[in-house]
């Protein structure tokens, strides 16, 4: 019969066990996706090795965001076009499908315009919207034909990054340039509400729980918060520094946030609406993707090419992955 003490001991040894295979990446069965835009390449990382093994050239200058279909099979790139938000440039009007397994193009989706596609995401109708800068809407594709069947107008320029409701009934969109988030109906296709947050905004991001859309001021050290119960300002939260990209943790507790002039990730409690912690990262970090179990972030670090990989249990860069050149979007394919 064991001790009393040698019980304690296993049972730590047990939970101490436990934690280390959540945070393990064999734990979470996927793989990393990420969108190099120095070099037009498709990215995709092998978590548990912690290395890119393969790239994919994309069709056009340049994607900036990918997505994975929710059965992992599947990559889409938006190609954007050869210039930042609200500059000029060339204005891209086409979607890259990516075979994930065979690691090759199998096709273009072609959106009949200059419309500068940006952002991606799957909804629970398993449609794909997708910001269509050039104008001012999100399109909808079904992948099963790779045909644009929809358009939501969202009444602002710049609209750049997307987040969608739970039950997919709300689109919201950060529109950069006009500093605002449009909130869009998406059954009868009608902007519902525009929320000034802002000079310029950024990315974009909802509460686990979807009670908060966040998105981050560029010009002051502020996120700023809106209520989906009424579409309106809640009160915002001081920063460190100017934020950029930001994801929620699944169980609510925490938000993510890169802050790209401080070379830091930050961790907002969503309970007390605090900084908690910041750690340091390489220059530039970008876009945060937290994987679906909660234990690991990934951030895309631009200058250097890198994406951090950050434990969630222990809260510390555990490792840093060489990507490609100007990685930024990021998105996890499950296996």
């Amino acid at each position: 019969m064991l001790r009393r003490g040698a019980v304690l001991l296993v049972a730590l040894g047990t939970v101490a066990g436990a934690q280390a295979r959540a945070a393990d990446p064999a734990a979470a069965g996927g793989l990393l996706l990420v969108a190099n835009k120095g070099d037009q390449t498709l990215g995709i990382i092998d978590p548990v090795a912690g290395r890119q093994v393969a790239t994919v050239k994309q069709s056009g200058t340049t994607g900036h965001e990918v997505v994975a279909s929710p059965d992992g099979r599947t990559a889409y790139v938006p190609i954007y076009g050869d210039a930042g938000v609200g500059r000029p440039g060339s204005d891209g009007r086409t979607m890259d499908v990516v075979d994930i397994a065979s690691r090759r193009r199998v096709a273009t989706i072609d959106f009949g315009a200059p419309e500068r596609p940006h952002f991606a995401v799957f909804g629970p109708d398993g449609r794909l919207y997708v910001t269509a800068e050039g104008t001012s809407s999100i399109k909808v594709v079904d992948p099963r034909t790779n045909a644009v069947v929809d358009t939501l107008p969202t009444g602002q320029k710049e609209s750049h990054m997307l987040a969608l409701s739970g039950d997919g009934r709300t689109a919201y969109t950060s529109n950069v340039g006009a500093g605002t988030v449009s909130v869009v109906d998406v059954a009868t296709k009608k902007v519902t509400a525009v929320v000034t947050v802002a000079a310029r905004a950024q990315r974009i991001a909802l509460s686990t729980d979807g009670r908060f859309v966040f998105t981050a001021d560029q010009d002051s050290p502020r996120l700023a918060v809106i209520d989906t119960k009424t579409n309106k300002l809640a009160p915002g939260v001081a920063l460190p520094g100017v934020a950029f990209g930001t994801a929620p943790t699944p169980d609510g507790r925490f938000l993510v946030m890169a802050l790209p002039g401080l070379n830091q990730v930050g961790v907002l409690d969503l309970k007390s609406m605090e900084v908690v912690r910041t750690l340091d990262v390489p220059k530039a970090p970008q876009e945060v993707l937290v994987r679906p179990d909660g234990r690991v972030a990934y951030v895309s670090c631009d200058a250097s090419g890198q994406v951090a990989e950050i434990d969630l249990v222990e809260w510390k860069v555990a490792r840093l992955i060489a990507a490609g050149p100007m990685v930024d979007g990021l998105a996890w394919a499950r296996r």
